[in-house]
């Protein structure tokens, strides 16, 4: 069985990703002239800091990694973005720069997202294996860059899917794992999604979405999770969010534009063979310490199956931090809070406070076939 996170998720991706281009082209020239002039990333102060916007080959593509911190002896921080195939590299400008300071705080757009679409890509290589292979080339590349024996991992929306599985299977190369958003059984966020929506229904008289969930009608649910501030906590549209990306110093308008394209090319041919099943049933156990960064108000993913799924699962050490301003997006809502706990994650991961385990087979039925 394929997995997905939802189909909500799918149509959020497709929806926001042709806005941010619709808007670029409605805004004219001025903008035109200034995305043309924005396929870079601004230095950082300090001979000893990295900023470097740049195409990794990983496999047999190369792709777009930005790369940026303070000092080049920090920790290494791994994002891995949502989507699927929709880019976070456009929203690091608003909420990484206290991140930079302690972290080397890497953003890449994976094979088929943002930068890194293009049309010569081919169908089959739009696989969920591929991109845990990619994952792990790329740890392994940033090791070797800057010396480190691991990386902090932190996956959002799809993202975290896929960390839990790179986690699962290269636990030696993973100093912690962080879930933003996180991904649990999509079956059950949708009857979360319902009860959340016939409550809030209920609450505001909104007949109509009470008739279609009475009727069991098709439901709008991107609409009503922006509506009833379910995506963002303080906003019930996308406009925050394109504001932000329209000012992303390393997207020029061809990535902009490539945005769309590229949610709409992964999602017709992602491949999720990576396990059979959700990742409540498959993974059960890590063997790096876990913490769930998780919204309170996060009905996209349902913070509550997150926490309950954290409570279940076997770590060395796991540890729910809630974020009571935000909903599907901690990191950008609540962005110094977001980096405090992110230090305070470095903290209690280097100094020994944390025990890791060792010797158990992590691979939780994972495909050995990474091609």
């Amino acid at each position: 069985m394929a997995i997905e996170i939802t189909k909500v998720a799918k149509r959020v991706a497709l929806s926001v990703a042709a806005v941010v281009a619709v808007l670029i082209l409605a805004l004219g020239g001025a903008v035109v002239w200034l995305q043309f002039g924005h396929g870079y990333t601004p230095r950082i102060k300090g001979a000893d800091s990295v900023a470097s916007l740049e195409q990794v080959q990983l496999g047999r593509f190369k792709q777009w990694v930005l790369i940026r911190g303070a000092h080049r002896s920090s920790p290494i921080l791994l994002f891995l973005h949502g989507g699927p195939g929709m880019p976070m590299m456009y929203l690091e400008h608003a909420f990484g720069h206290d991140l930079e300071k302690h972290f080397i705080v890497v953003e890449w757009d994976r094979l088929g997202a943002g930068k890194s679409y293009h049309q010569g890509i081919p169908a089959s290589a739009m696989r969920a294996t591929r991109e845990i292979a990619d994952t792990h080339q790329l740890i392994e590349l940033l090791r070797g860059r800057f010396g480190k024996k691991k990386v902090y991992l932190v996956g959002h929306s799809y993202g975290s899917y896929l960390s839990m599985l790179v986690a699962a299977r290269y636990p030696n190369l993973i100093a912690a794992y962080v879930g933003v958003g996180q991904v649990t059984d999509p079956q059950q966020a949708r009857e979360v999604q319902d009860r959340f929506f016939r409550r809030e229904a209920e609450a505001s008289g909104n007949r109509k979405l009470l008739d279609e969930l009475d009727h069991h009608r098709p439901i709008d649910r991107e609409h009503w999770l922006f509506e009833y501030h379910a995506e963002l906590y303080r906003s019930t549209s996308w406009l925050p969010l394109l504001g932000t990306g329209l000012m992303a110093p390393e997207y020029k308008l061809t990535d902009a534009l490539n945005i769309p394209r590229g949610v709409s090319f992964t999602h017709k041919y992602l491949k999720y063979d990576a396990i059979d099943g959700p990742l409540t049933e498959k993974v059960k156990a890590l063997d790096v310490p876990v913490y769930f960064f998780l919204g309170r108000h996060d009905y996209t993913a349902p913070s509550n199956l997150a926490a309950a799924y954290l409570n279940k699962l076997q770590a060395p050490h796991k540890q729910v931090i809630w974020f009571e301003n935000s909903a599907h997006f901690p990191f950008l809502e609540e962005p110094k809070k977001f980096a405090a706990e992110m230090l305070r994650v470095y903290y209690q991961t280097s100094s020994g406070l944390t025990t890791l385990s060792s010797g158990r087979d992590s691979s939780f039925g994972l495909v050995d076939t990474l091609t």
